[in-house]
């Protein structure tokens, strides 16, 4: 199934009532234009590149590596090595709620990064002894092996995984219906009358509970904004 737009998967969970959380605004892509979704690989990092190589090597094909460094501002715990040795893994992205360096090979590499930003320096401590911790948070939203995880220009979101399919292809129509209203409108059809706004301005002036919305879903349309 292609992968629709964060915006058309959040106007599907609206409509399906399907809860979705939202990644921080803050985290941005490396690369503009990228579009990525896959299982969530949630990792902590303490430190230690290892505990990367440990969940790349066990993540599914197309997974997405969710990094928690807990928003740290002082160094970065991603760079190009962990970022190649994923894209050669077959992962789709990485979401890390830190920051990344070496942003002109991340560039180069061109495998969808969202994070803080970059920093020159990486980890200047010493990390723990242990197993990985294989839980994240993305400054306290939840990521467990059983999120899907969607992302482009207009941010990340964290999607139950089984609700994947139902919220993908309801995306892909509401995707479709408004590319065919773009179109009409390229060929100068204004979205009002494609909307029979005059129609919905004279219903609402009879009923004042009418909402754009409703009168929307009478006709067909797909715009939530």
């Amino acid at each position: 199934m292609p992968i629709p737009p964060t915006a058309a998967v959040a106007d599907a969970a609206v409509r399906l009532g399907v809860p979705v959380a939202i990644a921080p605004p803050a985290l941005l892509p490396v690369v503009p234009g990228g579009l990525f979704a896959g299982p969530a690989m949630p990792v902590t990092h303490a430190g230690s590149v290892d505990v990367f190589l440990e969940a790349i090597d066990d993540a599914p094909p197309g997974a997405v590596l969710v990094v928690d460094n807990g928003g740290r501002q002082d160094e970065a715990c991603v760079g190009d090595l962990v970022v190649l040795e994923a894209a050669s893994a077959g992962l789709s992205a990485l979401v890390v709620w830190g920051r990344h360096r070496d942003t002109a090979e991340l560039r180069r590499i061109g495998l969808p990064v969202h994070s803080l930003g970059a920093r020159s320096f990486g980890p200047r401590r010493v990390p723990p002894a242990g197993p990985a911790m294989r839980v994240a948070f993305l400054d306290g939203v939840p990521v467990t092996a059983d999120h899907v995880l969607v992302g482009d220009d207009d941010g990340v979101l964290v999607l139950p995984g089984h609700e994947q399919d139902r919220l993908f292809a309801l995306a892909l129509q509401i995707q479709e219906t408004e590319g065919r209203q773009a179109r009409r409108m390229a060929d100068g059809e204004s979205l009002r009358a494609q909307l029979d706004f005059a129609g919905y301005r004279r219903k609402q002036a009879e009923d004042p509970s009418m909402t754009l919305r409703k009168h929307l879903a009478e006709r067909g349309g797909a715009i939530e904004t």
